[in-house]
């Protein structure tokens, strides 16, 4: 069907003139366009069924079903190893059982994380209860109550001391001459929850299953303040306390992390919101780029062939938090898409999308 219209454009101040435009209104069928489905609920018997059927929709609901897809491809891959980086209240907002089950059921061979959000998943971990806050008592009450609050929840500071001599009896397995890394301590902690034969944890799971626990920005945790406070109480002499620091270095995380990436032949990045465990983790195909450039080596650049991100942050903050991945293959990051790369990106609070997700994925590969 040809159609002609004609409509008037002002050009200038001496008046209007008609312009002809015609188009050829094509058959979207005929064209190879993706048909979209309405969501029938009565066909709905499962949630993978449910996160299927969305994908044949549109808007968030298309994006979430999308990163099933992705999801499934990175968990039927047998070349493929995931890391998953955190960040955000994660734990403290009980998503602590869901990075467990995901360790439990081999979709994760790496995790990359905030201090705080291990922080509290130990205090879960040991016993201790986080509690909903009554939006009727103020910030100054809660801190003369010692109720630390994050959003609408609340973390107490006797959960925070509990964590404390708990992390000191795993420092203390660690040694006081021995270097150690965010690896390391994570992997003593693990080991110490899971002598508990009733226990649940995400570091008790990823001792478990062998699956490295990284936090780059160690220093700026609970965690990294109680080893330090742990290298005070070590200390030989009281006269400078602040002299004593504990052998910890940060690189050996990086070279441990460096080599996991170099050993697969694809990897796949499951991220939740961005920060710094996003960043540190999809650093590593610019940086063995650079060793290859600058220091004649010929390793293989791992790039992230997999990718699905749940973050509510937008692009156009200019933040890693919210940079697409799109943006991340112009830095070497990311397998573009002509050469096979897969990726899925869902705009959402990940408390709200993340366990349907999950629940899918698992119920799929158990079907």
């Amino acid at each position: 069907m040809r159609i002609t219209s004609k409509r008037k454009q002002k050009t200038s101040s001496k008046g209007t003139v008609e312009m002809g435009k015609t188009r050829d209104l094509h058959d979207g069928a005929k064209d190879g366009l993706v048909p979209l489905e309405s969501l029938d609920l009565d066909r709905i018997s499962s949630f993978s069924d449910l996160l299927r059927a969305m994908s044949r929709t549109a808007f968030g609901g298309r994006a979430l079903g999308e990163a099933f897809d992705v999801t499934l491809a990175m968990a039927r891959d047998p070349d493929c190893r995931v890391v998953l980086t955190l960040s955000g209240a994660m734990t403290i907002a009980k998503m602590g059982r869901i990075i467990a089950r995901m360790i439990d059921a081999g979709l994760v061979h790496a995790v990359v994380s905030t201090g705080a959000l291990i922080t509290h998943g130990i205090s879960e971990a040991i016993g201790r209860v986080h509690y909903r806050h009554d939006p009727s008592k103020s910030d100054d009450e809660l801190f003369a109550l010692g109720y630390n609050r994050i959003l609408d929840t609340l973390e107490m500071e006797h959960n925070l001391d509990a964590v404390e001599e708990f992390s000191a009896r795993a420092f203390k397995r660690l040694g006081a001459e021995t270097d150690i890394s965010s690896e390391t301590v994570c992997r003593a902690m693990g080991e110490l929850l899971a002598e508990n034969p009733d226990g649940a944890g995400v570091l008790r799971s990823a001792y478990l299953a062998g699956v490295p626990v990284y936090i780059p920005a160690f220093t700026d945790s609970e965690l990294g303040l109680d080893l330090w406070i742990w290298a005070m109480k070590n200390a030989r002499s009281s006269s400078d306390l602040l002299a004593a620091l504990p052998r910890f270095n940060a690189y050996l995380d990086l070279q441990s992390f460096a080599r996991f990436a170099l050993s697969p032949k694809r990897l796949g990045i499951f991220t939740v919101g961005g920060g710094v465990p996003r960043n540190w983790a999809q650093e590593i195909g610019p940086c063995i780029d650079a060793m290859n450039n600058r220091l004649g080596f010929d390793f293989d650049v791992p790039r992230y062939h997999y990718g699905v991100r749940l973050c509510p942050e937008p692009v156009h903050w200019g933040g890693l938090s919210g940079c697409t991945y799109s943006e991340g293959v112009s830095w070497g990051k990311f397998t573009p898409p002509s050469e096979g790369g897969r990726f899925a990106e869902v705009f959402a609070d990940a408390t709200t999308v993340w366990p349907l997700l999950i629940k899918a994925v698992l119920e799929e590969l158990e079907r």
